[in-house]
C-alpha cells in the first residue's frame, strides 16, 4: 500500500474488452488506482512504448511507459478532423459529379462510384468515434458501437482495395486490349448491366472477408490508436492470411496490370508499337495515371500498418524492437488515405475539377 492507494501491475499491452470498460471504470472511481509499468509507478493507461507492436503481449523493458503527451494528442485530432471534412465534402463531390457529367458517366466509373462509398463509411461513423476516444483518452461508445465501428473500418480497406483492383483490371482491358480484338471485347465485357454485376461482387467479397473477424473475436479497442481495430495478436495464422489475402493479393494484381500498361506506354511514345496494338488517346492516358497515382497512395499508406503485422505474426521477438509512434503513425497514415482519392481526382482530372467547381457554384448560389 502507498498512501493508501493499491497498486496494480497492468499487462503492458493487451487491448481493452469495451465489454469490460464500464465495469473497470465504476472499479477505478471506487479505489484509488496506480498503474506499475516497467518497474515505474506511472498513469493509469501507461504501456511500454517498446512492447507497442501489433496486439504483442510481451513484457518490455522497464524504464518505458506510453504516455499521451498534449502535443500528441491535438496533433492526431487534427489530422482525424481533417480527414474526416475533406472525405465526407471530396466524396461526395466525386459520387454527384458521375451522376451529373455524361463523359464521367462510364461503366468504369462505377468502381471509381464504389471506391467513394467505401471511403465515404469510415468519415460518418468510425472516425467520429475515434475521435471522441482521442478526447475522452478511452472507448466511451461502449461494445456495440466498438463492433459495429472495426466491422465499418475493416469493410472501407477491404472494399477499397478491392474496388482498386477493379479499377486496374478494367483499366487493363481497356488499354490493353482493342475493342476489336477478337480475343477480348471490351464493351461487351463492361457492358453497364456487367460492371454492376461485378460492383456487387466486389462487395460481395468484401463482407465475406470481413465476417470471420466476429467469429474469431478480433475486434478490439486498441487505446493506442484509439480505435476499436483489428487485433493481430489473435492469431498468427490468421494475421498472415488476413496481410495475404486482403493486402498482398490484391496489390500484386494491381502492379502485373499498371506494370502491362506502362509497358505499351513507353513503347508507343518510343513507336516501338507494332500496329496491330491498339493505339492511346491522350484523355485515356490521363484517366490511367489518375487511377495509377490513387493505387500507388493506397499502397504507400497502408503498407507500414500491415508489414508490421506481417512480421510480427512471422516472428514475435520483432515486436520489442517496434517502437510505439511507428505502429500509431502507421495507422493514422493509412487512416488519412480515405480523403485524398477526392483530392486527386480534382487535381489530374479536367472532367472531375470543371464539375467540382459547378457543383461548387450551384451550393453557392442556392446558399446566397
Amino acid at each position: 500500500m502507498i498512501h493508501g492507494a493499491t497498486i496494480r501491475v497492468q499487462h503492458p499491452m493487451r487491448l481493452v474488452d469495451p465489454r469490460h470498460l464500464a465495469q473497470l471504470m465504476s472499479l477505478e472511481d471506487q479505489e484509488p488506482t496506480i498503474a506499475m509499468v516497467g518497474g515505474i509507478i506511472g498513469p493509469r493507461n501507461a504501456t511500454p512504448a517498446s512492447a507497442a507492436a501489433v496486439g504483442t503481449e510481451q513484457e518490455g523493458p522497464p524504464g518505458e511507459e506510453h504516455q499521451s503527451f498534449p502535443w500528441v494528442v491535438t496533433l492526431l485530432a487534427s489530422v482525424l478532423i481533417t480527414t474526416i471534412v475533406v472525405d465526407v465534402i471530396g466524396n461526395l463531390l466525386v459520387i454527384v459529379s458521375v451522376f451529373r457529367n455524361k463523359k464521367l458517366r462510364k461503366a468504369g466509373n462505377a468502381f471509381v462510384v464504389s471506391l467513394a462509398l467505401a471511403d465515404l463509411v469510415v468519415a460518418i461513423y468510425p472516425y467520429p468515434l475515434v475521435l471522441t476516444a482521442i478526447f475522452h483518452d478511452g472507448w466511451i461508445a461502449g461494445y456495440m458501437h466498438c463492433q459495429i465501428s472495426g466491422f465499418l473500418m475493416g469493410l472501407s480497406v477491404i472494399g477499397s482495395i478491392f474496388n482498386i483492383t477493379g479499377i486496374a483490371i478494367n483499366r487493363y482491358c481497356y488499354i490493353c486490349h482493342s475493342p476489336k480484338d477478337d480475343n477480348l471485347k471490351y464493351d461487351k465485357l463492361f457492358s453497364n448491366s456487367n460492371t454492376m454485376c461485378y460492383v456487387v461482387l466486389v462487395w460481395t467479397l468484401t463482407i465475406l472477408a470481413i465476417v470471420p473477424n466476429w467469429f474469431v473475436e478480433s475486434l478490439q479497442y486498441d487505446p493506442r490508436v484509439y480505435s476499436c481495430t483489428f487485433a493481430q495478436s489473435v492469431s498468427s495464422l490468421y494475421t498472415i492470411t488476413v496481410v495475404v489475402v486482403h493486402f498482398i493479393l490484391p496489390i500484386s494484381i494491381v502492379t502485373y496490370c499498371y506494370l502491362r500498361i506502362w509497358i505499351l506506354v513507353i513503347q508507343v511514345r518510343r513507336r516501338v508499337k507494332p500496329d496491330s496494338r491498339p493505339k492511346i488517346k491522350p484523355h485515356d492516358l490521363r484517366n490511367f495515371l489518375t487511377m495509377f497515382v490513387v493505387f500507388v497512395l493506397f499502397a504507400v499508406c497502408w503498407a507500414p500498418i500491415n508489414f508490421i503485422g506481417l512480421a510480427v505474426a512471422l516472428d514475435s521477438r520483432l515486436a520489442l524492437a517496434i517502437p510505439e509512434w511507428l505502429f500509431t503513425v502507421s495507422y493514422f497514415m493509412a487512416y488519412f488515405n480515405s480523403c485524398l482519392n477526392a483530392v486527386v481526382y480534382g487535381v489530374l482530372n479536367h472532367n472531375f475539377r470543371k464539375e467540382y467547381k459547378r457543383i461548387v457554384l450551384i451550393i453557392f448560389k442556392l446558399h446566397c
